[in-house]
């Protein structure tokens, strides 16, 4: 199945030099380009596409701004944000707002089109630095969050050791060897928590374990 992307950025070279990558895989296709953030609200809403690649720093709409408003549109489309700061300020707030993963702009091509087909399929997406920042983030705000805490009875227990392992940055094949359980296994797993959760994907219920504490930096 074709993977539907659309590139928003201010900047016509990166959304051009973005689109003739993804065209030339046989599994992507960009249905669209937008230059700020209100103009890819609108056409998420138009086009439906799979996978939004987003920049954070635009004019009218910022992409953490924009992506709050498709992620409470409830659109199916994932946000893979992009950007040439690792270390930038929105990371976090990013990713709490719904982004489901995080690019540097410098990335190959390959890693370009695999970030879409990681995203696509709901897996997590964070770059090294990225996580290093989160991390550091959750430390500096300290204890965890107590409406977020108690939902953490929802789960059973072994929902909650999958979700620690998610949160640890596993993937469903590592969980599977971890636990001496089958794949499809853990898959299942993953998609009751984020249902009882109330969650997009493995990237917000990262942010939901280190947020109840079942995660804390440097574990």
């Amino acid at each position: 199945m074709t993977i539907r992307v659309l590139i928003v950025d201010d900047q016509m070279m990166v959304r051009e030099g973005f689109s003739v990558l993804l065209n030339a895989q046989p599994d992507i296709e960009v249905v669209g380009e937008a230059l700020d953030g209100r103009q890819a609200v609108q056409q998420v809403a138009a086009l439906r596409p799979d996978v939004v690649l987003m920049d954070i720093r635009m004019p009218v709409l910022n992409g953490l701004e924009a992506t709050r408003e498709i992620v409470a549109a409830d659109a199916d489309a994932k946000v893979l944000v992009l950007t040439t700061f690792d270390l930038d300020e929105y990371v976090y707030q990013a990713l709490r707002a719904g982004a489901s993963g995080f690019l540097l702009k410098d990335a190959s091509a390959r890693q370009l089109a695999d970030g879409v087909r990681v995203v696509a399929s709901g897996e997590a997406l964070l770059a090294p630095t990225v996580t290093k920042r989160l991390i550091q983030e959750f430390s500096r705000l300290g204890a965890p969050k107590v409406p977020t805490q108690d939902r953490i009875g929802d789960l059973t227990e072994r929902e909650t050791e999958v979700l620690v392992l998610v949160a640890q940055g596993c993937s469903n094949s590592e969980i599977a060897a971890g636990l001496v359980v089958a794949e499809s296994t853990v898959k299942t797993h993953v998609s009751r928590i984020l249902v009882k959760l109330g969650l997009r994907d493995r990237t917000q219920a990262a942010v939901f374990a280190y947020e109840a504490g079942l995660v804390t930096p440097g574990r």
